[in-house]
């Protein structure tokens, strides 16, 4: 009766909003900065400008890994709100005149079709009828690029009366052609699982991708079918009718790129991918449907298995001429880091190296397929607690644990151009982009990041490869045998999420296409990152940051010492297993053991004096 109430996706989304609006004025302000003194510099050319420092997307309301209680028409929904947005804001930044008009317009029929958008992931056909008559009928009007708009800009900026009305409008401009027409860029998420169930029903493809012994026939056949397949009209009927989680969504990007805005690229993050024949797969459903040009098709490695061979991932795809024309033509390569999920698989310390690790692999098999020129976009993923990988002492650390200066300066000196992005998650998260204060030091403390110059010196971490391999890999080691021990599981399982107040609108154990989640947790994979880490604070012992590391200093303890004094990089790591420990006691955790022993209940029981209560403290046994 005292805990809150169950928190709504609309609840997710408006928080979220607010924190992305907070963290566009913040951007603004920096362009803002970035434009004054180019109009010092260039007097005669600076309006010309239109710099995209830092960009903000959003994955709320988009994202259906392990849940389905998100329809497709939830995601149109929950875009068109993201546009409207996205529209007021450029509706407040102009003056009066056919600019202003033509927003005006376009934000009142966009407002007109979110309102006519059905709800839920089972829409009535005749609701759907009549959003997709609004979507059509209206598309003009509400506009799905940013060409118009655009070019009223530069008459606008060039009929201004004097530089401050200009820098408002170029400001404006820049969010324009940075953004598009909507608040933030478009995340949408899903698993691996749900990409490999679709092909398996279009093109009968029976072998798992997991079979080494088959996989190379799997990619064979895959390739086959990318070189033949031909696209196909979508329409809002088809999405109705279809039964594919991993087809609806890309034919939902479909209708955004067609009805809503298809100015900028959208983001498909397949959660769990560990084989090339994964990102293939989502390739031929882009390409099935047309969007191939619009879509950014991003791995996210966060199992045990994608972290160590990630590289092998990313090289069975590029052995794909297909794969590598893909990208050619997008000009980018997008890959994902889940530091949530591979701390609660790996151990956060053994994270951070393979992530490290891994994304220099990454870079080299692109220099290796002559793919050097393409903008690398690095993204990584976390939560705003220690066990999901938030640094504990500073944003500016955070940023450098998560993007190292070393592996930075690697990068440039090989010559490629990388886009380094961060999440925000939750409350937490959003708090940092809670009021226009917050949100100018948080965007400016990013900036310094990745404009500043990386840092000359070399840190001597990297000249112990050894040790580091060694004692990472030993945490690595005892997190390998905690994981799928039974009674971590049972541990994690005995009390679970009735510990928690709800962590948001995802359900706290995974779902699949038809099915809720397990009624039992049998392994931690059972469960979301957020609520198995937070029962591990609840327990009072963050094994996902603390196990092993006993053992892997125990191997060779002056060099742990040594490089924790002298080591920047090292020294991060074991800052956050130092926040670890002091966030928890092994005492704490015994406590709740004991509640599971029947001779703790049988002892109290003993020395009960109370007339009924030895009966009652032994039924509890």
């Amino acid at each position: 009766a005292h805990r809150p109430a169950p928190i709504t996706l609309d609840e997710e989304f408006a928080q979220a909003a607010g924190a992305i609006a907070h963290a566009r004025d913040a951007i603004d302000a920096l362009v803002a900065a970035l434009l004054e003194a180019a109009r010092a510099h260039w007097p005669d050319r600076w309006t010309a400008l239109a710099p995209a420092p830092v960009l903000a997307a959003s994955w709320v309301g988009y994202d259906t890994d392990g849940r389905t209680d998100i329809g497709w028409a939830d995601t149109l929904r929950f875009r068109l709100r993201m546009k409207a947005m996205g529209l007021a804001r450029l509706a407040a930044a102009v003056p009066p005149g056919a600019l202003a008009d033509a927003i005006a317009a376009a934000l009142d029929e966009t407002d007109r079709q979110h309102a006519l958008c059905p709800v839920g992931v089972a829409p009535a056909p005749e609701a759907v009828q009549r959003f997709a008559w609004a979507l059509v009928g209206g598309r003009g009007r509400a506009l799905t690029g940013i060409d118009t708009l655009r070019g009223q800009f530069d008459a606008a900026i060039a009929a201004a009366a004097d530089d401050g009305e200009r820098l408002r409008l170029a400001v404006a401009r820049a969010g324009l052609v940075s953004h598009g027409l909507a608040l933030a860029h478009t995340h949408l998420r899903l698993n691996a699982q749900q990409v490999h169930n679709a092909l398996r029903h279009r093109l009968g493809f029976d072998a798992a991708p997991e079979d080494r012994a088959r996989r190379r026939g799997l990619i064979a056949a895959i390739n086959a079918a990318l070189e033949t397949v031909r696209p196909v009209p979508v329409d809002l009927g088809a999405l109705l009718a279809e039964q594919s989680s991993a087809a609806r969504l890309m034919m939902t990007v479909a209708q955004i790129l067609k009805h809503v805005d298809g100015s900028q690229p959208i983001r498909f993050l397949i959660a769990e991918t560990e084989t090339g024949y994964t990102l293939l797969a989502a390739l031929w459903l882009a390409r099935r449907f047309g969007v191939e040009h619009a879509v950014e098709i991003s791995p996210l490695f966060e199992t045990p298995e994608g972290l160590e061979h990630g590289a092998r991932v990313l090289e069975e795809a590029l052995r794909s001429a297909h794969f590598r024309a893909y990208l050619r033509r997008a000009g980018r390569l997008c890959l994902q880091f889940g530091y949530s999920d591979s701390g609660r698989f790996v151990g956060q310390p053994a994270a951070s190296f393979l992530v490290e690790r891994l994304r220099l692999k990454l870079a080299e098999t692109l220099c290796r397929h002559d793919l050097g020129g393409l903008e690398l976009v690095l993204f990584n993923t976390h939560g705003e607690s220690i066990g999901r990988g938030a640094h504990p002492t500073s944003l500016a650390d955070r940023l450098e644990y998560l993007a190292p200066a070393q592996s930075r300066a690697r990068f440039a000196a090989a010559g490629l151009s990388v886009r380094e992005e961060s999440s925000f998650q939750g409350a937490e998260g959003y708090l940092l982009f809670g009021t226009p204060a917050l949100a100018t030091a948080a965007v400016a403390r990013i900036a310094e990041h990745v404009f500043a110059p990386p840092a000359a010196a070399e840190d001597p971490i990297y000249a112990e490869a050894d040790y580091a391999a060694e004692f990472f890999g030993t945490a690595r080691a005892a997190m390998a045998e905690l994981v799928p021990d039974p009674g971590y599981a049972a541990l994690l399982g005995a009390f679970g999420p009735a510990l928690l107040d709800p962590t948001g609108s995802r359900p706290a154990r995974r779902e699949t296409d038809g099915m809720g989640g397990p009624a039992m947790i049998h392994h931690p994979r059972d469960l979301r990152a957020i609520p198995n880490n937070a029962i591990l604070h609840q327990l009072g012992w963050l094994a996902n940051t603390l196990h092993g590391l006993g053992q892997a200093v125990a191997r060779a303890p002056e060099t742990f010492a040594e490089l924790c004094a002298r080591s920047p990089r090292f020294g991060r790591a074991m800052a956050m297993a130092a926040a670890a420990r002091a966030a928890g006691d092994l005492d704490i955790l015994r406590g709740y053991v004991a509640t599971l022993d029947p001779g703790t209940w049988l002892d109290r029981a003993q020395r009960a004096t109370r007339p009924g209560r030895r009966e009652q403290l032994a039924a509890v046994a």
